[in-house]
């Protein structure tokens, strides 16, 4: 991991977030960059000096912003870590994907600005559209305290496609946490079957990491993912969500992005997403 995507709001949550990027950077010996957008009511950046007098709650906004960004760009040096903050205007969610894929981002951390319930925007971009449409792994923080160096990750995917590449990407955070992989899979009710059935592709698929030791395997039979993740959090307690996603809509090949878009959506777990490499 070379670098790091921290886009933010300062909200609490984004600051949770902006914390846990620091934390994992410092991990990586990564580089971090704090990225704000902000909507102004005319085109900011064509915009002359003298003509932004005329807009002094934007200028006020404009210089609380940046002397947010610069506290946490010392924050980050203070832990001796390369960072680069940016403020861009008039942005969505768009913006960040191409500033993602500018600076080829191996992670993006950010915070739900919400309470409970459904993903809020952050200054005009939709989380749930970056979950979907981020190529790098994605983990957005919620309402509990993040907990780091994670110490159990709960990994789950229906196991019936390769999850290789996503499950790499776990497997590096775990590996650095020293933290145990709990893989679950999910029996809905269209897939109910026994728990010894439901265990083999799990089995098969841990056939490709001999080397893991820390690690437990893991069915439940539920109606639905976010169920069958609830269930299974009631008697093991988990640091992070994992998923790996990808846009086809039939649970049974994989599970598809409105399903880890929901799951982000209700956990306050922090939840990370890994899209399946085509």
């Amino acid at each position: 991991m070379k670098n790091i995507l921290v886009p933010t709001n300062f909200s609490k949550n984004c600051d949770k977030a902006a914390h846990l990027g620091i934390k994992m950077a410092k991990l990586y010996n990564a580089e971090i960059h704090f990225l704000h957008l902000m909507t102004t009511p005319v085109d900011w950046v064509k915009l002359d000096k003298l003509k932004e007098k005329r807009y002094p709650e934007t200028v006020k906004q404009i210089g609380i912003a940046k002397s947010k960004l610069l506290e946490l760009e010392r924050m980050a040096e203070h832990q001796g870590l390369e960072c680069r903050t940016f403020l861009q205007f008039d942005s969505g969610q768009k913006d960040i994907l191409e500033h993602s894929g500018h600076f080829h981002h191996d992670f993006i951390i950010t915070g739900s600005s919400g309470t409970k319930g459904r993903v809020r925007e952050i200054t005009g971009s939709n989380v749930e559209k970056i979950v979907r449409k981020a190529n790098a792994p994605i983990i957005v923080v919620k309402e509990e305290e993040v907990i780091f160096p994670f110490k159990d990750i709960l990994f789950v995917s229906a196991f019936d496609e390769d999850v290789s590449h996503p499950f790499q990407a776990v497997l590096s955070i775990a590996q650095k946490c020293d933290a145990k992989i709990h893989l679950l899979r999910i029996n809905t009710e269209t897939d109910f079957n026994s728990i010894e059935q439901g265990l083999n592709p799990v089995k098969e698929f841990l056939e490709k990491f001999p080397d893991l030791k820390k690690y437990s395997m893991n069915v439940q039979n539920e109606s639905s993912v976010e169920e069958g993740i609830n269930t299974f959090l009631k008697h093991q307690s988990a640091d992070l969500i994992a998923m790996s996603t990808h846009g086809k809509t039939g649970f049974l090949s994989l599970f598809s992005k409105s399903i880890a878009e929901g799951v982000t959506n209700h956990s306050e777990l922090p939840v990370m997403t890994i899209h399946i490499e085509k």
